[in-house]
């Protein structure tokens, strides 16, 4: 009886001991914390069938949806995007401190608002939350990701005003916050970005009051003000010797002497749906880049310029204008 006993003590420890073992061995290269987190966020949204690869005791670094360093085996990359997934975005996600990469995307039932746990992501460089339903006003706190260099917000429901405090950004390439319902003017500290200039998209909201002064300072590749409310003057976004690829404040309520732009270098200039006045400046025509131009349903007068590029465009760029003349449109009286 007695080695009956301590034959069974034997197996108990062996079998203890092991556990541990076997648990490492069933979930491969994948950081324990991070697997515990990973099934977290997969409980928290209802344990969708997109995610039915997260199956426990097997090695979430083959798991879809997310990447894991080669090196280090920690979880740099979640992307979860198309799926039928419901509810909010999981405040665990916060709790992969390595993630390089974090998308939602096109999730229809994702609603509520950006989780602030979010800031304790000191690694992450893009940041992709679009084509959601998430409401709420855009969160200052979003600033405290200082490594960020693409941050997309774009397709959701956000409200309110835009926060100054993303120009402390030193590193980002691409703002977009477009198509959505913001609100207020845009921060005249976006003409003060201290690293990188980013392509700047504000399109499809309910921006109003002027474009700030302070945009004179900055040479945006791409700047998309389009279908907003925005009033007065954006002869500032024409920066002589600029960079600027792309130009669009169509739709809006802007006005200004566009007879008064000196040099124009771009390849993509939309300014329709406005109140701008004066003449299309000759300058135009030495642009050799530009691929797009459209000027219609403003107060413009005066000979459309020829020569250059100007060919390439018909009469729908010049139509609804105050007295414009010249081919594409009427010869001049």
């Amino acid at each position: 009886m007695e080695k009956t006993h301590l034959t069974l003590l034997l197996l108990s420890i062996l079998v203890s001991s092991l556990l541990p073992h076997s648990l490492k061995a069933a979930t491969g290269r994948c950081n324990p914390s991070d697997y515990k987190v990973l099934l977290k966020i997969k409980q928290a949204l209802g344990n969708p069938y997109h995610l039915a690869s997260w199956v426990p005791n097997t090695d979430c670094c083959d798991w879809y949806s997310l990447q894991c360093n080669d090196t280090t085996n920690r979880v740099v990359e979640l992307t979860i995007f198309s799926g039928q997934i419901s509810g909010q975005i999981p405040s665990e996600v916060g709790d992969l401190p390595y993630l390089d990469n974090l998308t939602f995307r096109k999730l229809s039932n994702i609603t509520g608002p950006i989780p602030q746990s979010i800031t304790k992501l000191k690694r992450l460089r893009f940041l992709r939350l679009s084509w959601l339903n998430l409401t709420g006003p855009v969160p200052d706190f979003i600033s405290e990701l200082s490594n960020l260099i693409f941050l997309e917000l774009n397709f959701n429901k956000f409200t309110g005003p835009i926060p100054s405090s993303f120009s402390k950004f030193t590193k980002l390439g691409a703002l977009r916050l477009d198509r959505n319902q913001l609100s207020g003017s845009i921060p005249e500290s976006f003409g003060h970005f201290k690293g990188s200039v980013p392509d700047l998209y504000l399109s499809h909201n309910q921006l109003t009051g002027p474009i700030p002064k302070s945009f004179a300072n900055m040479a945006f590749s791409t700047i998309d003000l389009s279908r907003n409310k925005l009033t007065g003057d954006a002869s500032m976004l024409f920066i002589p010797n600029g960079s600027s690829v792309i130009i669009d404040i169509s739709r809006n309520m802007l006005a200004f002497d566009f007879s008064k732009v000196k040099k124009l270098s771009m390849q993509y200039l939309d300014m329709n749906h406005n109140m701008i006045y004066g003449s299309i400046p000759k300058a135009i025509v030495d642009d050799a880049n530009l691929q797009f131009f459209n000027a219609s349903y403003n107060r413009l007068c005066g000979v459309i310029p020829t020569g250059g590029n100007m060919n390439r465009f018909d009469y729908s760029s010049y139509i609804h204008n105050k007295c414009l003349c010249g081919p594409p449109l009427a010869a001049c009286k």
